[in-house]
């Protein structure tokens, strides 16, 4: 759409928001003067849903009521507790019901999934990332290499920028598989990359990985609950997530994982096991039962019983995701709150700056609304930690990535177009 940088427009697009009610359903952090800040850090830690709190203490109550009669008698009962999940964060990645299980920390997960689906032999034993990958995505691949006996060195294969860029190019993660693929076992790409927030093309380079006979892992930390995704009809092998970003479910909320339908189904596939992934028709003979039985679903790559006080408030967000009719209806929003964000950055320039100047800030991002989420990654050219400091004192929350990245992600559940032409404005005045 056509932009302006008056402030009447931002106010006129946030009184024709059909999702500006959302907003109320979330506590909002202050500032200093009491109001609230201009917060642009969903990518780091979501914002608390104000539903949150009454389930927790339910968990609570049933706990101090029932002690360990809650597993079964509990309102919602903590015996069955993660499939109360399963559904609703089915719908946001695009899965059925049965590929989905909530469970871990991110890496964990990632670690599980690795035990399965990275298994290299003499001939095939590479993987592929993206660079920058997350660190702790990096640390587990290089462990997970060494643990087999392999040297990252040889066995990493990274698909890199070109100089003088900054993301990656879809032509160039085509040459690696090209030129490696009969030697890679796991191709292993973020959904949205951390640094650059770029959006990667998951469903071509998984087409591309299967036909060379790779399997494909991604990890959705920066894309589950910020773009739309499909990943049981793109044929993704496995997928892993954090739920404390645009998940809004607090700091060390259970993660996930996705492991497609037709390995989820085979009960052959080695994994690493736990009782609460065994068959639960046997689950509780216990000793009676030494061998261990997976459940035909991504449930058996569960290794223990839910973490109910974790789970908690991802209940309370992804009801609100529901209400709010789904990734589609909040993608529409979050591509044009960011396409307004940049429009800003481009437009506003301090008064007596003239014309563009080198040193001003960079969007680094890719400009094309299916080639990124929400978040916009903004390349400092000079004193970057000190215009970071001004921002914050002026009342936004945003972060800062070394060594000269500020990355803010306007959400679309409770951010505003005003705030966008707020921040904007702020930026300009302090660059």
């Amino acid at each position: 759409m056509d932009f302006s940088a008056d402030e009447r427009f931002a106010l006129q697009l946030d009184a024709d928001d059909p999702l500006r009610s959302f907003r109320e359903k979330f506590h909002l952090p202050l500032g200093n003067d009491g109001k609230p800040l201009i917060y642009l850090a969903g990518n780091s830690l979501g914002l608390m849903p104000k539903s949150a709190k009454e389930i927790v203490e339910q968990e609570l109550d049933d706990w101090a009521r029932l002690a360990v009669d809650a597993h079964l008698g509990a309102k919602t009962p903590w015996y069955s507790y993660h499939e109360t999940l399963r559904e609703p964060a089915a719908r946001l990645i695009g899965a059925q019901p049965n590929e989905v299980i909530c469970m871990n920390s991110l890496t964990v997960n990632l670690h599980l999934m690795m035990a399965t689906f990275y298994r290299p032999t003499k001939a095939r034993f590479k993987i592929l990332m993206e660079e920058p990958a997350f660190p702790s995505d990096t640390y587990a691949v290089k462990s997970q290499i060494v643990h087999h006996g392999l040297d990252p060195k040889e066995a990493l294969v990274l698909a890199r920028p070109r100089d003088g860029e900054l993301t990656v190019r879809s032509d160039d993660i085509d040459e690696a598989l090209a030129k490696h693929g009969d030697q890679i076992a796991l191709v292993l790409f973020a959904g949205v990359n951390f640094f650059t927030g770029q959006l990667f093309d998951i469903a071509k380079i998984t087409a591309a990985a299967q036909k060379r006979g790779c399997m494909v892992g991604i990890d959705l930390a920066h894309a589950i609950g910020n773009v739309p995704l499909a990943l049981h009809n793109w044929n993704v092998d496995f997928a892993v997530w954090c739920s404390y970003k645009y998940l809004n479910a607090g700091p060390g909320a259970v993660a996930g994982a996705f492991v497609h339908e037709r390995h989820a189904t085979n009960r052959e596939l080695p994994r690493l096991a736990g009782w609460f992934g065994n068959d639960p028709a046997t689950r509780f003979r216990l000793h009676l039962e030494p061998e261990f039985i997976p459940v035909a679903s991504a449930d058996a790559w569960q290794i223990s019983n839910p973490p109910i006080f974790s789970m908690a408030p991802l209940r309370a967000s992804l009801s609100i995701f529901d209400e709010a009719g789904g990734m589609e209806t909040l993608r529409a929003k979050s591509i044009k709150l960011t396409g307004y964000l940049q429009f800003l950055i481009e437009s506003n320039r301090p008064s007596n700056a003239g014309a563009a100047r080198t040193s001003d800030p960079t969007v680094i991002t890719p400009r094309e609304p299916n080639e990124r989420g929400c978040q916009l990654s903004i390349l400092v050219h000079e004193h970057p930690k000190e215009l970071f400091k001004e921002l914050e004192a002026a009342g936004v929350k945003c972060d800062f990535r070394e060594p000269n990245v500020i990355r803010a992600a306007p959400t679309p559940l409770y951010n505003t177009f005003h705030e966008v032409w707020r921040f904007a404005h702020i930026l300009a005045e302090h660059r």
